[in-house]
């Protein structure tokens, strides 16, 4: 690990001026460019003390071992510059986009005698014509296929034609009408260009012009009585309207534009982008991308720019680039693109109507796709393999922890404080062994208590739970049933109290489809806890006063995801790209989501007031009781006093009170719980309340 000051620049060798700037490593290697508006400011941003740099920029200049910059006239020459060496030394520490897969184009050669019409992939040629990106190739040959009828350019290939040439025979395309068969000379090299660019303008949105044309050449041929010529005219017309239809009007008519949308985490950030060209989607693709520098959103809109358009011909770029935020600055960017379009180029966010619309729908796209690279990535078996080993190095570990357990707490300003327990066996979720924890040994805002508490009473329940064999079995995952807080729950989840798990009307149930017991016997190799070093030691004191050595634990904070041991003073920093940290991640994450999901619904029904918890000397479990006897409040309050008196464990006397306390209660309209959205027969909490509430929990 290099120390950034053993090659910091000299104070004045810096210029003030716009630039761009490379950090080399010890090899000499290009491991990060970029730009700036002021290079001297810029620089002195990185030789600061390491403690106040983002942990991604802090690990990029200690591996780093010399820095060096150019000169250059205008920001928009650095942005044009920095893209150039992006390109050429690809640094490790740079976002780079990957495409999440090969998009097929819609090509036309128009640098040849006789342009082709084909479906290209891979690099751009000079002299070549593109649409798209497609989704699918055969969408590209269902749309040609329906336009050769009015434009039948040629489609064979090079060896194809030559052979027709050479026999004087067109293939089977020239026979039917699909191809002018500029092979046989049936066309010249003229026209058959002129049909070439004709169905080039066609493709890039300049429908409406030509289809008029077509329409009033159609007319003409009626009025003429030439009906055999009408006839094909206004098939051709209708071949061209289905191919369309293939592709909706999204906006206003003669809008070119494009849409770009970024979904991100702390880890990888995924791109998806609309062209939309004559108001129609003509195309669609997206990257995927680590983000291994410390990058905003309008960040990362920049480099998609500089990926979309860098080597692009300048018909490429749009009028309009529609963005989620505008990098900084934003008018080098937008100079950069209406040069390159050599016109003037709006790039700028959607505020409303169609085309914000639009930009959600993009969005949405982009969420999806970030959603199912991760979870390609966590299915993959090599990959989870790679993220246990790496987990097992870092952390110093003798085998790989093939059950990893989490936990979380959850709480609203210390009210209902949770936890939740979250198991992944073989890098994969195992939802019928999570677990939920009621703190109630005491309520407030203490997360180290909270985890010492919940940690000893798992661990407590195994040490027990060691010394039986199949005593009761715990409730099977799908099975839908009613905990003791009325929460209702088909995750296989099993609320505990005080260590001891409620009595489980589904006793008996077989075991799982491994053959193994579901009960906590089954011990961790590795407890990961959401928090740092002083939720880490409270979970070790807990383990260490039952005696459990056998048993790692780490945790992991959120802030800068950093991995902290017990009686270690500094974290353990995984690489960024790190499957292993991903891992640790996705593991922590689901177990917040757990626990939150616990608490809300429990504040959801402790917010649902009732006329029952007005009624002196009702407890808890009498009022369930009635509750589950007449089925609602509303069927309770319309019940005499000798009917209340059924309900096992009321007496007449307080059948009485309940009676009288309802008669004096007004009955109110039906509300929802927002917990499990079921209607409430009386009084509950708005929706406003829960929302209010939210912004504040953990």
């Amino acid at each position: 690990m290099a120390d950034p000051s053993s090659y910091r620049p000299k104070p004045g060798q810096i210029p003030d001026s716009p630039g761009v700037y490379k950090f080399r490593d010890e090899h000499g290697r290009v491991i990060y460019v970029g730009k700036a508006k002021s290079l001297r400011q810029r620089l002195a941003n990185y030789f600061q003390d390491l403690a106040g740099l983002h942990p991604r920029t802090r690990t990029m200049v200690t591996t780093a071992a010399a820095v060096e910059w150019t000169v250059v006239t205008t920001e928009v020459e650095a942005l044009q510059l920095e893209y150039t060496w992006i390109k050429e030394f690809d640094p490790r520490f740079n976002v780079k986009y990957r495409d999440d897969k090969s998009y097929p184009y819609l090509a036309v050669t128009l640098n040849e005698e006789f342009p082709r019409v084909q479906v290209m992939r891979g690099a751009k040629k000079k002299g070549v014509r593109y649409f798209g990106p497609y989704g699918h190739a055969w969408a590209i040959r269902e749309t040609v296929d329906l336009m050769l009828r009015v434009f039948p350019v040629r489609t064979c290939s090079a060896g194809v034609f030559k052979r027709s040439a050479q026999i004087g025979r067109p293939c089977l395309l020239g026979y039917i009408g699909k191809c002018s068969a500029p092979c046989v000379g049936r066309i010249s090299p003229q026209e058959h260009h002129e049909l070439a660019e004709d169905f080039c303008d066609f493709m890039a949105g300049r429908t409406g012009a030509y289809l008029r044309r077509l329409e009033r050449q159609m007319q003409d041929a009626a009025e003429e009585m030439e009906y055999e010529r009408a006839a094909r005219l206004r098939d051709d017309i209708g071949a061209l309207k289905r191919a369309m239809e293939k592709s909706a009007v999204v906006l206003a008519d003669a809008t070119d534009a494009d849409l770009i949308a970024v979904a991100e985490d702390e880890l990888e950030a995924a791109v998806q982008i609309f062209h939309v060209r004559g108001g129609r989607v003509r195309g669609q693709r997206g990257w995927v991308t680590d983000k291994v520098e410390a990058v905003t959103t309008g960040g990362l809109v920049e480099h998609a720019l500089q990926q979309l358009y860098g080597e692009e011909r300048g018909d490429a770029v749009p009028k309009e680039v529609l963005v989620p935020a505008l990098p900084e600055p934003v008018e080098p960017v937008a100079q950069w693109l209406s040069e390159r379009r050599g016109s003037q180029v709006s790039l700028r966010i959607p505020q409303r109507g169609d085309k914000k619309d639009l930009m959600a729908t993009v969005g949405r796209n982009a969420q999806q796709a970030l959603a199912l690279h991760k979870t390609k990535r966590a299915s993959d078996l090599t990959t989870r393999s790679r993220a246990l080993e790496e987990i097992a190095e870092a952390l110093g570990l003798d085998a790989v922890p093939l059950r990893i357990e989490c936990f979380d707490i959850s709480h609203l300003q210390g009210d209902d404080v949770v936890a939740s327990m979250v198991v992944f066996e073989d890098g994969l979720a195992r939802k019928s062994e999570y677990r939920r924890f009621q703190i109630k040994t005491f309520q407030g805002q203490d997360d180290v208590r909270s985890m010492h508490e919940v940690i000893g009473r798992r661990f407590k329940r195994y040490l027990q739970e060691k010394q039986k064999s199949g005593e009761w079995t715990e409730e099977p995952a799908g099975d839908p049933q009613e905990d003791v807080d009325g929460v209702t729950g088909g995750s296989g989840v099993v609320t505990v109290h005080d260590g001891e798990p409620e009595p489980d009307p589904l006793a008996g149930r077989p075991t799982d489809e491994d053959g193994r017991p579901k009960r906590f016997a089954y011990p961790p190799q590795l407890v990961v806890v959401d928090g740092g070093a002083p939720q880490v030691a409270a979970a070790r004191r807990a383990l260490d006063e039952l005696g459990i050595d056998d048993v790692a634990v780490c945790g992991l904070a959120k802030r800068l995801e950093e991995v902290w041991l017990p009686e270690e003073d500094d974290p353990v920093v995984l690489p960024r790209s790190s499957e292993g940290l991903y891992l640790l991640q996705r593991v922590r994450d689901e177990a917040h989501r757990f626990a939150i999901t616990y608490q809300r619904s429990k504040r959801g029904k402790r917010l649902k007031s009732s006329p029952l918890d007005a009624v002196a000397g009702l407890g808890d479990t009498r009022r369930q009781a009635l509750l589950k006897h007449f089925g609602s409040v509303k069927k309770l309050r319309a019940a005499t006093v000798d009917e209340i008196c059924e309900v096992p464990g009321v007496g007449r006397k307080t059948a009485e009170t309940v009676a009288a306390a309802l008669a004096g209660a007004a009955p109110s309209a039906p509300a929802v719980n927002t917990a499990t959205g079921e209607i409430i027969e009386d009084d509950g909490a708005p929706p406003a309340a829960l929302s209010a509430e939210r912004g504040q929990e953990r």
